[in-house]
C-alpha cells in the first residue's frame, strides 16, 4: 500500500509497523549484540503477541522467531562438527568456525537487515529458504 502525504503531512504507519521493527531489531540483537538474551525477549514477544498482532507484525515476528531457531540449530550443528573432527583443539576447528561465520552467520545478518528495511518500509517480508509462508493479510503488503 503506497504511503500518502506530502512534505507537510507525515505518512501514516501501517498497523503493526512498530512491532515489526522491534521483532527485526531483536533478531539482529540476538545475532550481534546480546545472543541468547535477544532470543529470549523475541520468544516472549512472539508467544505473547504473535497470534493477536496485525498481519505485518505477525509476519515479521514469525520470520524472526523461525530464523532465530534456525540460527540456534546451525550453531549446535557447527559445534557437533567441531567435536566430531577432533574437538576444539583439533586441526579443523578454525576452518569450521571461519566457514560458519563467513557463510551462515553473515547470511542470517544479511536477511535480518533486509527484514528490518522491509519492516521500516511497512512491508511484509518472507525470509528466503527458512521463512514461513506469509499470513493471509500480508499478501498485498510485500
Amino acid at each position: 500500500m503506497p504511503r500518502s502525504g506530502g512534505d507537510n503531512y507525515p505518512a501514516e504507519e501501517p498497523p503493526g509497523s512498530a512491532m515489526a521493527i522491534i521483532a527485526e531489531s531483536l533478531f539482529l540483537a540476538n545475532l550481534l549484540l546480546i545472543p541468547g538474551i535477544g532470543f529470549v525477549i523475541l520468544a516472549l514477544v512472539y508467544f505473547k503477541r504473535g497470534k493477536t498482532s496485525p498481519p505485518l507484525a505477525r509476519s515479521h515476528l514469525e520470520q524472526t522467531f523461525i530464523a532465530s531457531l534456525w540460527a540456534g540449530v546451525l550453531l549446535v550443528m557447527v559445534n557437533l562438527v567441531i567435536i566430531l573432527l577432533g574437538g576444539y583443539k583439533g586441526a579443523y576447528t578454525w576452518m569450521v568456525v571461519i566457514i560458519y561465520f563467513t557463510v551462515c552467520h553473515s547470511s542470517l545478518i544479511l536477511i535480518g537487515m533486509l527484514g528490518l528495511a522491509k519492516a521500516m518500509a511497512g512491508k511484509c517480508y518472507r525470509y528466503p529458504l527458512i521463512g514461513k509462508a506469509l499470513p493471509e493479510g500480508c499478501r498485498g503488503l510485500s
